[in-house]
């Protein structure tokens, strides 16, 4: 939540331009940032970005303590991006939590801009590491989690991953040793969008039954529908409150391109091409489905 100094687990802090927002509201804010930033490019990771919208919106108006104009404020949870290529979505939350400014969307994958195509942490506010080969995010998430830890903090530590980084052994590796340490500061939300560049993440290397596997490994484990924010604010509030000293894992079965029909629609929608005349029309859709 964005925090009050004066309230650590208070509301997050009134913007006056957008009063009483709801949480769906920022999710819808979140893909229409996403969108706009993809027509610069006129292609990307659009399909993850409006997927992951509504995690985001719980992330970082429900469940994330932080400061927006001090990024680096030590008493803030950290967020991870571990999926380098969904730079993109998480942009686009960043700019709605008024950590980046609006008027920076035009310049995504510029040269000299603070939103890189991929994540960048020493370009941009907010950006907690360097993402991009998947499967380092979970164990750079530990190391962390173990750092705020022995600084006697009380913050917490979430860490957003791919299904695709569920093929990776470091990812393994590091959900074992989370477990070993009883990293009880440690969250990782887990993005089931069942895509990959080779096609769906389920015949590349079948991770399921998933929840099953995390619980094996230590953790406790919800699964949840990512695009139903009330199921993802129980689930949050949920890891946040258990009291087992254990890490927690958030499984997130989100749908690509959520909230764009013809786009949800495309049978390969990893990596997608718009073609110049449908951003418009993505927007149309978008925002029809608001009003």
């Amino acid at each position: 939540m964005a925090e009050q100094s004066s309230n650590r687990s208070g509301s997050p802090r009134p913007d006056p331009a957008r009063p009483n927002l709801s949480l769906a509201d920022h999710a819808y804010r979140i893909r229409r940032h996403a969108l706009r930033m993809g027509e610069v490019q006129g292609q990307g990771y659009i399909a993850q970005a409006l997927g992951v919208a509504d995690v985001l919106a719980v992330s970082y108006f429900h469940a994330l303590r932080y400061r927006p104009d001090d990024p680096e404020w030590e008493g803030r949870d950290r967020f991870l991006l571990s999926i380098g290529h969904y730079a993109i979505a998480l942009y686009a939350a960043l700019i709605e939590a008024g950590i980046l400014p609006e008027n920076e969307i035009e310049t995504y994958g510029a040269d000299d801009s603070r939103m890189p195509m991929s994540g960048m942490a020493a370009y941009t506010p907010g950006m907690e590491i360097t993402g991009g080969s998947l499967g380092h995010g979970l164990g750079i998430a530990v190391g962390m989690a173990l750092g705020v830890k022995r600084k006697r903090s009380q913050s917490l530590v979430f860490n957003l991953m791919s299904d695709g980084e569920l093929d990776e052994g470091s990812t393994w590796e590091a959900a074992m040793s989370a477990a070993s340490w009883k990293l009880d500061n440690l969250v990782c939300v887990i993005d089931v969008n069942n895509m990959q560049a080779d096609g769906p993440s389920t015949e590349v290397s079948n991770f399921e039954p998933l929840a099953p596997k995390w619980e094996a490994f230590g953790w406790f484990t919800q699964r949840v529908d990512g695009n139903d924010i009330d199921a993802l604010v129980r689930a949050f509030d949920a890891a946040r409150s258990h009291e087992g000293a254990r890490p927690r894992a958030i499984i997130c079965d989100t749908r690509m391109a959520r909230g764009v029909p013809f786009l949800e629609a495309r049978e390969r929608n990893h990596f997608l091409r718009v073609e110049a005349h449908e951003w418009a029309e993505a927007l149309a859709v978008l925002d029809a489905g608001r009003s």
